[in-house]
């Protein structure tokens, strides 16, 4: 079970959205304390639902239906984005790698603890983007999969996939 965050951190991340609805959670998260998957869970309805990550290997799999997609990998020195497709899976150990012409990862399932799907601002544009966020056990993100980055608005397809998504894999059965 979830830990939820303290009544606390959910007001300051509602109070700090309310003046930048389009902040980058990384530096919310930094700025208040938290690990980011705080972040998430305290974010105002609507904005987040929760997967389930005992899944996390079909919804990887699952990923590879979307196309084209636009992958974050962030950490303390450095921030990695790629554009590409999920597939080529396989496993080999503690890694479930994904290894297609255009993305080349190897996740270490056993440390990933929460998976969500976000609607919220880009921090570039302020139009709405649609992603799916994996944490590690202690809260950081491990990456996140963009549907689309906030170029623009996302289409019906998106919107549908997205929809799929979370119908298939949701926590809450809805």
């Amino acid at each position: 079970m979830p830990i939820l965050p303290p009544s606390d951190v959910i007001v300051r991340v509602r109070t700090a959205l309310e003046s930048a609805p389009n902040a980058m959670f990384l530096q919310l998260s930094r700025s208040l304390g938290v690990p980011e998957e705080q972040v998430v869970r305290s974010l105002p309805e609507g904005w987040a639902r929760e997967l389930d990550i005992g899944r996390w290997e079909e919804l990887l799999r699952r990923l590879a239906d979307l196309g084209e997609v636009h992958v974050i990998v962030s950490n303390g020195a450095a921030t990695l984005e790629s554009v590409g497709t999920f597939g080529g899976f396989s496993t080999w150990g503690e890694f479930f790698n994904v290894q297609s012409a255009t993305l080349d990862m190897h996740i270490r399932w056993p440390n990933l603890g929460a998976v969500f799907t976000l609607v919220k601002p880009s921090h570039m544009t302020g139009k709405k983007t649609f992603s799916v966020q994996f944490f590690d056990k202690e809260g950081h993100a491990a990456f996140k999969v963009f549907l689309n980055i906030g170029a623009s608005e996302p289409g019906e397809e998106t919107r549908r996939a997205f929809a799929g998504l979370q119908a298939e894999f949701g926590c809450d059965g809805s």
